[in-house]
């Protein structure tokens, strides 16, 4: 049985928005976070203590991160060379320079050949020698369109034809790779990617570069023991048979409030073939909180937001404060009093939004089924802009001359045609 820590998606130097400075230190909270967070990791693995440590991708939120940045996630794993534990360390979209092309920020482990790390940046098998027997690892880092195929073999192509023949194309390099496996060793497919079936979070507005979703039947595979995926950032276990699992970690701290309500944590595995256990371990990580409220019928709109305030624990949380208005309550907000009500928390901000700007009706007339001349649109819409009323003959007059300057352009070129 060889005990694995299994970790993904850290990200560090993320979030500084929703941090501040230490004056102590001079760096932001924020990094003090991450640092704090993937050293509890590193504390785990040290007093359990494990075989291995795999990282499933995502190490900064780009392929080169200042370096401050860089010394700070290499302080923490330094600290697995120094008790001789192996490594591997995935390369995610993050981690790649210019999308796949020139190397990338993890690459420099190797180069400097830190004893016991292994940079997974190609899809190849590496056998790996721990204190408790031979772990086969597959390493599958993130993958673009451009890695698999050329441009003039995706032509004409439809989205998902395309990410059917890349598929396919894939399948047979796994496959490959399957095939020179040794069927008396534990293995593991380490991998970063987007499954089918996975729940989304923040990677959606992270990612980078255009990768393509994978089919769950493509990791199930009965010669893997355990599948040990990054780039998702909701905890989750794809495989609820458990032959093999299949485990997204999630990330280790939350980069923003669409992770609000998210565990964040690691995974401890005992890995055996035929036998594998696994465990999810959350951590303590600062809380985001998000106070909503709508005060534009509130009789006392001030107390109402102080009143929804007073609701949460903001201690020391990373808070934002939505209260939604009508434009003439603008002036009866005392924003001096809503700082102090809001001081306890770690950063916060406070966002007003007039209730006349989110809900706005639609103009019948101008919905997607109707069809009708962009003249007549215009003329619709302004009808029913009473703030606009002054100005409506002016635009009136710049679109009909925006109009009739088009067709010239148009008629000129099929002329020359």
């Amino acid at each position: 049985m060889i005990k694995i820590l299994h970790l993904s998606d850290i990200h560090m130097g993320s979030g500084f928005s929703h941090g501040r400075i230490n004056p102590a230190t001079g760096l932001n909270t924020r990094l003090e976070d991450f640092v704090h967070t993937l050293s509890l990791c590193i504390d785990r693995a040290l007093t359990d203590p494990v075989d291995l440590v795999i990282f499933g991708g995502d190490a900064f939120p780009d392929a080169t991160p200042p370096p401050y940045v860089q010394e700070a996630f290499a302080s923490q794993f330094r600290r697995l060379v120094d008790a001789n534990i192996s490594t591997v360390l995935l390369v995610g979209n993050h981690d790649q320079h210019s999308q796949g092309l020139g190397g990338a920020s993890l690459n420099i482990y190797r180069t400097l050949g830190v004893p016991g790390f292994v940079v997974g940046d190609t899809l190849k098998t590496h056998h790996i020698q721990t204190r408790n027997g031979i772990v086969q690892i597959i390493t599958l880092p993130w993958l673009t369109r451009s890695t698999l195929m050329t441009r003039q073999e995706t032509e004409g192509l439809s989205l998902s034809e395309v990410n059917q023949l890349l598929t396919e194309r894939l399948q047979v390099v796994i496959e490959g790779e399957i095939r020179r496996l040794d069927p008396d060793v534990p293995t593991i497919l380490l991998a970063h990617l987007m499954a089918d079936n996975a729940s989304l979070g923040a990677e959606r507005l992270l990612a980078v570069g255009k990768g393509f979703t994978l089919p769950l039947s493509l990791l199930t595979r009965p010669c893997f023991d355990y599948v040990a995926l990054g780039h998702v950032h909701k905890h989750q276990n794809l495989n609820k048979h458990n032959n093999p699992p299949v485990i997204y970690p999630g990330s280790i701290e939350r980069v923003d409030f669409s992770e609000e309500k998210e565990d964040k944590g690691y995974v401890m595995i005992e890995l055996e073939q035929g036998n594998t256990t696994w465990e999810f371990c959350p951590l303590p990580v600062r809380s985001f909180r998000t106070i909503e409220v709508d005060i534009s019928k509130a009789e006392d709109p001030q107390a109402a937001i102080l009143k929804a305030i007073a609701k949460y624990d903001i201690q020391d949380a990373v808070v934002r404060l939505i209260y939604k208005l009508r434009s003439e309550q603008l002036d009866v907000i005392d924003n001096a009093a809503l700082h102090t009500a809001l001081k306890s928390a770690h950063t916060y901000t406070i966002q007003p939004e007039l209730l006349s700007q989110l809900a706005r009706p639609r103009v019948p007339e101008l919905s997607a089924s109707n069809s009708i001349d962009p003249m007549e649109a215009l003329k619709t819409y302004l009808n029913n802009r009473e703030d606009l009323k002054d100005i409506a003959a002016t635009m009136l007059e710049a679109a009909e001359k925006l109009l009739s300057d088009d067709v010239e352009i148009w008629l000129e070129g099929a002329a020359s045609d």
